[in-house]
């Protein structure tokens, strides 16, 4: 390594000792009677080579690698900035590839690959029964059954829960200046944070006593504590004034600890308190679980102890019927699997999809190198007459492989970088853990490993190709009057047809996927959110239903009188946001009609159902004449109907829902409650003074901006509650893009890169079509002077253009057929073999295919015969 970093001061001393030496020399012949000039003649003569020598001395005196690699690194700078058009079309189509692997790397790498942010979270399982999708009531459990499962088991060091059911917003932060502001609070076992391992960044966790009391004691989440109170180092200790009561601050939790990316993708969380078992011990299924295994204890022996432990617990002990309510209803599974699982197949697929447009790239420079090196045949020939043999070619071309690679990836990573920034804000795309999505070292060392891959893949063929045998066999046939090497044509032709066929693969990936989108997105979801907006409401009705229904009544009336309000309702809960089950069964004096099932239970007012365009299939919708001392009355939707009546008439019926007798007053269409894309289940309309709702919201119908009609329902609303919080009047198509901001995403990233995949496919059959035209120029001028017209040039070679687009088109629909199969169940009324798609992607890759030909073909038909002759 010195003598690489003392180059020019040992070469000093090599050429002192080396004229020394031929001066002894020389005086030596003097001595012996020579002349001057013969015996300095005799003594270079005597010495050797004076070169040779030099370079012998240095090879054996350092590290002969490394000066070669010096040299070819020199070389291939000035090479590279004397062809700038080629390095820099190179470098961009690399920090695209690269950029897009590596931004795509570090969205699976958050999400799937890198474990969650909590102590031991291999430990970590959820607890739910197996398929309880989005239903709330059939995926949560009873404060009783977590008694149990705390009291009772042997596979956890313990187990955890928070309440599921709380609603954004709902709570109310008054602030030393009077203004309020609505905050998330999520109710937590008290053992919740030291069951995940997580450690407050200031202050405690709730300790046994808060836990049974039901305190009002909160911590506070990282981005609150700096959003609203500076960062306060003191925080701890204060109190803070929630819904008009002081709260005492007793922790800070760190700023990697996410709620909502672990558990609730898309929302955000702001504070936590202690959940009084007690107090929820009568509410039903409101706890979800979370256990922590125990050291040696496996995931198979937990689901083992499951099995046998479940059936044992009650729903509620008051209710000795209720023993045996959770039968087959506890399967642990890793809590990064519940995290992460819905999302692990799409991730993958877009995870191929790039790495698709990075074989993409490779084979394009491939293509690029092929058609720069036969340019470059002279250059080749004159350094092996020189002496360089194969390996030392080889390593050149690598050299300049790994210097365009590394430079790409240069300007890729910063891409990348711009793309996860953007992507860790979109806190309206309902990913898990996008909040930890940044650029870290697992990113770095990826973008290092897909650089040099990247680097041989697209480097070796070429530098192979023209190092080998074929070198004479091309000088002979790009001699004069000759065309390129045919061998050389018909690599690149290959190389076109694979990148066409990988085109085809992204495009009809993209196609299924988008088609399944636009499905999703004419789904009748049994509501209509255009035009409608919520904004959650306040007041205090003293738990008086009588009070309420004033209140609620009066509330409505100011927002109908707002100029350009059509209808307004009431609602606790808006669809394809939080969900609850109640029991609901038929009441009849024929015991063998008597029907039982679970029910979505949405509390409203009348008015609601127009209000957010839900449609009434017969019966009548709720009057202010249904009130607290009247007949309960429901309204059921179809599914709901048909499964307590099937065949028969609802209405006027009577059924038991959540314990409580209520007349089916109504049917409606069915509406998507928790999922777009899911079945609609079993549904029951209530109206809202006749029950206690917990958190409500007020919707809108109007033609109006929200901006606009935003203050007039707030001056509304304060009007009869004057401490009525500025809370946010959100569309309801807000809630539905959230819902189904997934797919989109997918959708989106899938479609950006098939159309990047048809982009550089274009390039490279421009560019193999293109250099065809110029090698061929000569023979093109003959033809042409033989009397062959511009049209016959032409379409010559557009034969020849879409002669490749079709083998590769038919190499890649087979391709994708197979492909297709493999994502179908991504796919939403959507067939793998949808024709439409497969038509589509061969009518937009012919387009392409045409223009990309046109091009070179009207070139060379306009070539001067006289002037190609003469050129060549």
């Amino acid at each position: 390594m010195r003598a690489f970093f003392h180059k020019p001061a040992l070469d000093g001393e090599l050429e002192q000792e080396m004229a020394s030496h031929l001066e002894f020399a020389v005086e030596e012949n003097l001595r012996q009677g020579m002349s001057p000039e013969e015996a300095r003649r005799q003594a270079l003569v005597r010495f050797g080579g004076v070169t040779q020598v030099r370079e012998q001395h240095r090879e054996e005196r350092g590290l002969p690698w490394l000066d070669g690699l010096t040299q070819d690194v020199r070389y291939t700078l000035r090479v590279l900035r004397k062809d700038r058009g080629f390095t820099a079309i190179a470098v961009l189509i690399l920090a695209l590839g690269i950029g897009a692997n590596v931004a795509v790397f570090s969205v699976v790498n958050a999400i799937l690959l890198r474990p969650l942010p909590f102590t031991d979270p291999d430990r970590l399982v959820w607890i739910a029964p197996p398929n309880s999708g989005h239903d709330l009531s059939s995926s949560t459990y009873s404060a009783d059954a977590y008694d149990d499962l705390r009291a009772m088991n042997k596979s956890y060091t313990d187990v955890t829960g928070y309440y599921a059911f709380s609603s954004p917003d709902n709570v109310k932060l008054t602030e030393g200046h009077g203004q309020v502001t609505p905050l998330t609070l999520i109710g937590v076992a008290g053992n919740f944070f030291a069951v995940l391992g997580v450690q407050p960044m200031l202050g405690r966790w709730f300790n046994a006593e808060e836990t049974r009391a039901g305190s009002d004691v909160v911590m506070l989440s990282y981005p609150l504590w700096m959003r609203r109170f500076g960062g306060d180092p003191n925080i701890v200790g204060k109190t803070i004034v929630l819904d008009g009561k002081p709260n005492p601050v007793i922790g800070v939790l760190p700023e990697s600890f996410d709620f909502g990316a672990a558990f609730a993708p898309g929302s955000r969380v702001d504070m936590f308190g202690p959940i009084s078992m007690d107090g929820i011990r009568m509410e039903g299924n409101t706890l979800t679980f979370i256990g922590r295994l125990k050291p040696g204890v496996t995931l198979g022996q937990a689901r083992s102890e499951a099995s046998t432990l479940f059936p044992k617990f009650y729903w509620s002990k008051k209710e000795p019927t209720s023993l045996g309510s959770y039968k087959d209803r506890g399967w642990p599974i890793p809590l990064k699997e519940h995290v992460s699982g819905e999302v692990r197949r799409p991730l993958i697929v877009l995870w191929s999809a790039v790495g698709m447009i990075l074989v993409i790239v490779c084979v394009n420079l491939s293509n690029l190198l092929l058609a720069r090196a036969a340019g470059r045949q002279k250059e080749f020939a004159m350094r092996i007459a020189l002496g360089a043999d194969r390996k030392r070619i080889v390593r050149q071309m690598l050299t300049e492989s790994l210097i365009l690679a590394a430079t790409g990836a240069v300007f890729g990573l910063v891409l990348a970088w711009l793309l996860v920034l953007w992507l860790a804000h979109q806190g309206s795309i309902a990913l898990p853990l996008l909040t930890s999505l940044r650029m870290d070292t697992a990113g770095l060392v990826w973008t290092l490993g897909i650089t040099l891959i990247t680097a041989v893949l697209f480097g070796l063929m070429p530098a192979f190709r023209i190092s080998g045998k074929e070198l004479q066999g091309s000088l002979k046939d790009s001699g004069q009057g000759m065309s390129a090497g045919r061998g050389h044509e018909r690599l690149r032709a290959g190389l076109v047809i694979a990148e066409i066929a990988l085109a085809c693969i992204l495009l009809v990936g993209a196609g299924l996927l988008l088609r399944s989108f636009l499905h999703v997105l004419n789904i009748d979801l049994g509501f209509t959110p255009a035009q409608a907006a919520a904004i959650r409401i306040d007041y205090n009705d003293g738990n008086d239903a009588e009070k309420r229904g004033a209140i609620v009544e009066e509330m409505l009336r100011r927002v109908n009188a707002i100029p350009g309000v059509e209808v307004a309702g009431i609602t606790d809960n808006l669809p394809l946001e939080r969900n609850r089950g109640w029991g609901i069964s038929v009441k009849g004096a024929d015991p063998k009609k008597e029907r039982s099932s679970g029910t979505f239970v949405y509390l409203v007012t009348p008015g609601y159902l127009r209000s957010i365009g839900m449609r009434l299939r017969e019966g009548r919708d709720f009057s202010w004449q249904d009130g607290p001392k009247s007949q309960k009355v429901a309204i059921l939707n179809r599914a709901g109907a048909e499964a307590m009546w099937p065949g028969e008439d609802p209405i006027g019926r009577m059924a038991s829902i959540g314990g409580e007798d209520v007349r089916i007053i109504g049917v409606i269409d069915d509406v998507h409650e928790s999922n777009v894309e899911g079945k609609p289940g079993v549904q029951s309309y209530l109206q809202l003074t006749q029950f206690g709702p917990d958190d409500q919201s007020l919707v809108v119908r109007s033609k109006l901006p929200a901006g606009t009609l935003a203050p007039m329902v707030l001056n509304a609303l304060r009007q009869v509650n004057p401490e009525q919080p500025a809370t946010e009047l959100r569309p309801i198509q807000q809630i539905v893009d959230h819902a189904t901001s997934p797919r989109r995403f997918f959708v989106v990233l899938v479609a950006s890169f098939a159309g990047l995949g048809l982009l550089l496919a274009s390039l490279g059959i421009y560019g193999v079509i293109s250099y065809g035209v110029t090698q061929q120029s000569k023979e093109i001028g003959i033809r042409m002077a033989l009397g062959a017209t511009m049209g016959r040039v032409q379409l010559g070679i557009l034969r020849r253009t879409m002669l490749l687009a079709g083998i590769g088109l038919l190499v890649g629909g087979v391709l994708s057929l197979a492909v297709a199969k493999m994502i179908a169940s991504l796919l939403y009324g959507t067939e793998p073999t949808d024709p439409v798609t497969f038509l589509g992607m061969i009518l937009v890759l012919g387009l392409v295919a045409l223009l990309a030909g046109y091009l070179p073909a009207r070139r060379a038909s306009r070539i001067d015969p006289l002037i190609a002759l003469r050129t060549n």
